[in-house]
């Protein structure tokens, strides 16, 4: 145990930063022994032994939300938070601030769960996040905006050719046009029409003369219609930016039901 507190003060007075694994709300739910909504009391410095601790009282627990608060280290008739003295990292606590907090009961550099990340301030009736989150949660909004900024836009959708040909060229463009003549060309003689024999008997109505062939009206060629390339579907992306529950009401019930789910 001697051994251990030495380290500590070693650690304390290097100022070293401790790094803790990111945790979600559900996983530092779990992990707490004691979570309480609380008024925070001024700082004071506390040294046991070789161990200088940064203490700051809980002086009003206005909600026990889960846990034994009783667990909890005890300065000066109140239950306490314990920091070690010197270790960077920690965020912003301030007397008379409330806040949710989220325990270890045993005494160590932090007793936030998550180092730093078990403390969520309640301001103007809503919860926030704490300093040091905060800049955290900035930073991955930015590299995610920066991320989406980088990506290609998507491709503008190809015009299927309408087939008309240029003008002037004599190309047919499918609707019957007949070609110009080539210059210097002599046109064909005119061709005396033959004259069909005169019919002996009167057709009936709606039938065709004999020897006479029912000519097809002239149809142009079948017209494609042009192919629409489908839309564009942008890829999902799933964001890193975790989203904070505001509402102190809806906040411990997500506290409460992550405990219920251990």
């Amino acid at each position: 145990m001697k051994r251990l507190a030495l380290l500590g003060a070693l650690l304390a007075g290097a100022g070293l930063a401790t790094t803790a694994p990111e945790l979600t709300l559900q996983q530092q739910a779990r992990k707490a022994d004691v979570i309480v909504r609380a008024v925070l009391g001024a700082a004071t410095t506390v040294k046991e032994g070789d161990v200088t601790y940064t203490v700051i009282p809980l002086a009003e627990i206005k909600d026990a939300v889960a846990g034994d608060v009783a667990r909890l280290p005890v300065h000066e008739g109140k239950p306490a938070l314990f920091f070690l003295r010197g270790v960077d990292d920690l965020p912003t606590l301030g007397s008379g601030q409330e806040v949710f907090a989220l325990l270890y009961a045993a005494r160590a550099d932090s007793p936030l769960v998550g180092f730093n990340q078990g403390l969520y301030p309640v301001v103007n009736g809503q919860v926030t996040w704490n300093s040091v989150t905060k800049a955290r949660v900035d930073a991955l909004a930015k590299a995610e905006a920066d991320r989406q900024a980088a990506q290609p836009a998507p491709a503008n959708p190809t015009t299927a050719p309408t087939g008309t040909a240029a003008a002037g060229t004599g190309t047919s463009t499918g609707t019957g046009t007949t070609p110009p003549p080539t210059a210097g060309a002599t046109p064909p003689a005119s061709q005396p029409a033959p004259t069909p024999p005169a019919p002996t008997t009167p057709p009936a109505s709606g039938a065709t003369a004999p020897g006479t062939a029912a000519t097809p009206a002239p149809t142009g060629p079948a017209t494609t219609p042009p192919v629409t390339p489908p839309a564009a579907t942008p890829a999902a992306t799933s964001s890193s930016v975790p989203v904070l529950i505001t509402d102190p009401v809806k906040f411990r019930e997500a506290l409460v039901a992550a405990r219920g789910s251990q």
